[in-house]
C-alpha cells in the first residue's frame, strides 16, 4: 500500500482528499500545515506528498524546498485554489514556481476527482521515473 502525505490548511479540502484517496486504496497520512507536514517527512517514509502552497507558518513552496533538501527523488503534487491571472505581468504563477522548485504535478483547485486520481497514479506507476527522467524535477535532470 502507499504512503500518501496530505497537507493542506483547509479541513473540508483536507478532509475530502483523504477519503478520496482511501477508497482508491492508499495509505494517508494528512497535515495541517507546512511545518507539520515537514515535521512527519522527518518521521516517517511517503511515497508521495500532495502539498497546497498556500497555508500559515511554512508555506507550500518552502515545504518542497526543505523535503526536497533530504529527500529529492520524493514526488510532489502541488495544489492552490489561488485565482492567478496569466494575462498579468505582475501576477506570478504559484503553480509554476513549486515544479520549478521539484513539484511533479500541479492542479489547480477546484479539480475533479479523477483529475487528482490520475496525477496521483502518474506519479506512483512509475518506479523508475527519476532515472527515466519521465517526472523527474528540473534540479535533477542531466545537462
Amino acid at each position: 500500500m502507499t504512503r500518501i502525505l496530505l497537507v493542506d490548511d483547509d479541513r473540508t479540502i483536507r478532509t475530502s482528499i483523504d477519503l478520496l484517496l482511501k477508497r482508491a486504496g492508499h495509505d494517508v497520512v494528512a497535515a495541517t500545515d507546512g511545518r507539520d507536514g515537514f515535521a512527519k517527512t522527518e518521521a516517517e517514509r511517503f511515497d508521495l506528498l500532495i502539498v497546497d502552497i498556500f497555508m500559515p507558518g511554512m508555506d507550500g513552496l518552502e515545504m518542497i524546498r526543505q523535503v526536497h533538501r533530504g529527500q529529492p527523488r520524493l514526488p510532489v503534487i502541488a495544489m492552490s485554489g489561488m485565482i492567478f491571472r496569466p494575462t498579468s505581468l505582475l501576477a506570478p504563477d504559484f503553480l509554476a514556481m513549486a515544479i520549478k522548485l521539484g513539484a511533479v504535478k500541479s492542479l489547480r483547485k477546484p479539480f475533479q476527482p479523477r483529475e487528482l486520481l490520475a496525477a496521483v497514479d502518474e506519479c506512483l506507476n512509475f518506479p523508475s521515473m527519476f532515472e527515466a527522467d519521465r517526472c523527474a524535477p528540473s534540479y535533477l535532470s542531466l545537462p
